[in-house]
């Protein structure tokens, strides 16, 4: 993006807050892509232990995806908060598959197993957290131009020290992008710019404020 770009607040979706975190100069270049790498790294040893998956959930309220979820034995958590009426569950197989089937139940328009290789964003992603944390404290994080909105607590963060706790968390704790977007707006953000291929995050932001203004800048 150059010296031009110099956003007033920045947010990440899961592994994009990495990018966000190099875009606020929190993190290098170099250090951000070496995180990147050592994610994939960890994540894939993860899901290679048991056998996990992630289901799209949408028409149903937050609260009652998540006290389905609390209902099935085994591990199913929210674990993608997109937009209002639009979550993703992160657990094993077998107790994704049972909270499909109650939130069908429950009316939801769809809860459709992804083709995804792991549960992501759940506990069972916690020997990757555990893996990626050395990588995440051996790493410099310096203090940003701007406020990041993390994934974990999706408030504005501008501590380097706060910054990196929070991103050796992420793996296991749900994505709250609505809450992260929602507290962006209330903090005065009026225009959103998604930095990267395709428009998924622009819908997102519009779903949840249809005032917001989005626009793309691919790079």
């Amino acid at each position: 993006m150059g010296d031009s770009f110099k956003p007033d607040m920045v947010a990440g979706h899961s592994l994009g807050e990495i990018s966000a975190l190099v875009a606020n100069k929190t993190l290098s270049f170099e250090s951000g892509l070496k995180l990147v790498y050592q994610r994939a790294l960890a994540m894939q040893e993860a899901c290679e232990l048991e056998p996990s998956t992630m289901a799209a959930v949408l028409g149903l309220e937050d609260s009652t995806v998540e006290s389905i979820c609390a209902q099935v034995d085994g591990v199913v958590v929210a674990a993608n908060y997109n937009c209002p009426g639009q979550l993703v569950i992160s657990g094993s197989v077998a107790a994704v598959d049972k909270a499909c089937e109650l939130l069908k139940e429950r009316g939801a328009k769809r809860a459709m197993v992804l083709p995804v290789g792991g549960a992501f964003h759940s506990p069972l992603m916690e020997p990757a957290r555990k893996k990626l944390a050395e990588a995440i404290e051996a790493t410099d994080f310096s203090t940003p131009i701007c406020p990041v909105y993390q994934n974990v607590t999706t408030f504005a963060v501008t501590d380097p020290v706060e910054i990196q706790k929070n991103l050796v968390f992420q793996l296991t704790a749900p994505v709250k992008w609505t809450q992260s977007v929602q507290n962006m707006i209330a903090d005065g953000a009026t225009h959103f710019t998604e930095v990267g291929p395709g428009k998924v995050l622009q819908g997102l932001v519009k779903k949840i404020d249809r005032n917001a203004e989005v626009t793309s800048a691919e790079v």
